[in-house]
């Protein structure tokens, strides 16, 4: 969720504070704050109510002179958006400052006990427990004063604190919540994602669960949080800087659904050997081991689960193997009844979703095989999981998925083919049918987005609406499902994604002329079904969207509005290509309503609190 930046090094620390938390709004704008420490020790603090706008604002007016220094911008848990609950959060003689993403769950005992001592509270944070259990055990160094901290906290952290006495270091640690550390030349970076100082340096550590961190001007050094030093590996990212700029479009959600013939295109290009043949490296399974599995488990959350609802039906048709799919915030507290037969493929754009992230580590204990797909190399996930496939979509800024999600759902037709082969349940003539046609989607992509003019003349035409229900069946529900989450998660207008088949089964009686009903109807194994159900709904007066086949005779004269795609010979790559489409008009839509699509409210790009 919230957003961390930390730095020390030789420049001014405010303005790259403040660059860095622009490039981490994704993840959190209710409130935001810089603290810096100036060298002869002074502690200064700014903290503002809204996004990254508010605080730039009270930053012209204000001196925060340092090299050395932390920032945060805040999703809310624990308390409203308020001053007082903007970080960062300071003990009681203000010398202790500190930043910091995760849910201290013991902080209420922990609060109780504090305030008994004497401790003064300025907030209904659970992180302000933090700064003042600093306080009560610095005793000159800060490091061993947030090992001793840490020992009472109870569950998940990405905290880094400074202290006025120590004008040039930065501690932090971390468990089940990310941070990196960015190496710069004489300097160093703390922050909960590279995108933070992609601009200074492609040199990153990412810090392991119960890492701790000290920074200063003798360098770095990590330690577990029993005081032993560990040696953790160096990497370098491959995103660079202008893959987080908007690059001339008026959002980042709009230049991320255009970036998505290249995201998928990326995504495919390492995964095919100079045979043709399907190779994930990372994948970790044999022949062997793909035919003796009994089932496969999909665990995921929000547009994620999306995609593995698609994996869903792909598995069950290529590697014919039977399916679950599972909503990670709830598998993780089921009794489990997983085993050493079953594969559990756990996506996650991030790789640190809290609630998939305890997803994979139950399965492991009960003895799955886990599979992560990934959008971050060195997150947490890869690096718990037994096999690894990612997507190489690039830093996704907009909050509601785009690229990620069609950059997954090409690693998911990579791992059903994959499966398939290794299991003997697709031969070469299929194997080669779909595998051509899987490599020309990109340029099918292009296709789709190259005229958005139908697509803002149907925003437009229903943009007032206060409802809307998609429908789909086979591969087309998902894609359903994905068009509702976007159109409310970006608009704030109720929409529903059904299985066409289950609209007579109770949503039918939503239906009426003010309801725009959105059909994904390509010219696939289950269209006349969908013809069907289209009349079913033209019936109750509702107007119909088409997202159909281009050439298609019939659609064009049922309903109100067509959005055509390319044509393609396997039906089961539609999705990636019937999703643009419904990305762009709920973009659209929420243009004309007067929304931020790239911060819609109460949202955060990763979830990493239950």
């Amino acid at each position: 969720m919230c957003g961390i930046v930390g730095y020390v090094g030789h420049r001014e620390a405010e303005p790259i504070l403040f660059d860095g938390l622009r490039r981490l709004e994704y993840r959190g704008y209710d409130s935001a704050g810089i603290c810096v420490i100036s060298p002869d020790g002074n502690a200064g603090c700014v903290r503002v109510v809204g996004n990254l706008d508010s605080l730039g604002e009270v930053l012209k007016d204000t001196e925060l002179p340092g090299t050395a220094g932390i920032g945060h911008t805040r999703w809310a848990t624990h308390g409203a958006p308020t001053r007082e609950n903007a970080h960062p959060h300071m003990d009681c003689h203000g010398d202790i400052a500190v930043v910091h993403n995760g849910i201290i769950e013991n902080y209420i005992q922990l609060r109780s006990e504090l305030t008994e001592r004497g401790h003064k509270f300025a907030s209904e944070t659970d992180t302000e427990t933090l700064a003042h259990l600093l306080e009560e055990n610095y005793a000159g160094d800060l490091a061993e004063a947030l090992r001793m901290s840490l020992k009472s906290v109870e569950g998940s952290f990405a905290v880094v604190a400074v202290h006025k006495s120590e004008p040039g270091t930065i501690v932090a640690a971390r468990r089940d919540s990310p941070l990196v550390l960015g190496l710069g030349d004489d300097e160093f970076f703390v922050a909960s994602a590279v995108s933070a100082f992609l601009a200074s340096t492609r040199r990153v550590i990412f810090m392991e669960d119960n890492d701790l961190l000290k920074v200063d001007g003798d360098g770095c050094v990590i330690t577990g949080l029993d005081g032993h030093v560990l040696t953790r590996q160096e990497s370098e990212v491959e995103w660079d800087i202008d893959a987080a700029e908007k690059g001339g479009y008026e959002d980042f959600m709009l230049k991320e659904i255009y970036e998505q013939p290249r995201a998928v295109a990326d995504t495919l290009r390492d995964k095919f050997g100079p045979s043709g043949e399907i190779v994930v490296e990372e994948l970790g399974l044999t022949g062997e081991g793909a035919r003796s599995l009994r089932r496969i488990v999909v665990v995921a959350c929000g547009t994620s689960y999306h995609a593995g609802l698609l994996a869903k039906y792909l598995f069950e048709r290529w590697a014919e193997l039977p399916v679950e799919i599972e909503i990670a915030s709830e598998f993780r507290y089921r009794n489990l009844v997983v085993t050493a037969e079953d594969l559990v493929v756990a996506i996650s754009q991030s790789g640190e979703t809290a609630d998939t992230m305890a997803g994979v580590r139950e399965a492991r204990r009960r003895g799955a095989s886990v599979i992560a797909v990934v959008n971050v190399v060195g997150s947490m996930m890869t690096r718990e999981a037994d096999g690894v496939i990612y997507t190489h979509a690039g830093p996704e800024v907009g909050v509601a998925a785009t690229k990620t999600f069609t950059s997954q759902m090409a690693a998911m037709y990579v791992l059903a083919m994959h499966l398939g082969r290794l299991r003997g349940a697709v031969d070469d003539e299929q194997y080669a049918a779909i595998t051509d046609e899987l490599k020309s989607l990109p340029e099918k992509m292009e296709v789709v987005l190259a005229d958005s003019g139908p697509v803002e003349a149907c925003a437009g035409k229903y943009h007032d609406c206060d409802d809307f229900l998609f429908l789909g069946r086979s591969v087309g529900y998902p894609i359903a499902m994905e068009g509702a989450l976007k159109l409310k998660e970006i608009s704030y207008i109720h929409a529903e994604g059904y299985p066409a088949g289950e609209m007579k089964h109770g949503p039918i009686a939503l239906l009426h002329r003010g309801v725009p009903v959105v059909a994904i109807v390509p010219h696939d194994s289950v269209y006349e079904k969908m013809l069907s159900n289209i009349q079913e709904v033209k019936a109750r007066g509702a107007p119909v969207l088409a997202v159909a086949t281009v050439g298609d005779p019939d659609i064009k004269g049922i309903c109100e509005d067509v959005l055509w795609v390319p044509e393609t010979t396997e039906e089961m790559l539609y999705p990636v290509l019937t999703v643009l489409h419904l990305q762009l008009l709920a973009y659209h839509i929420a243009k004309l309503r007067g929304c931020n699509v790239d911060q819609p409210r109460n949202l955060a790009k990763t979830v990493t609190v239950e």
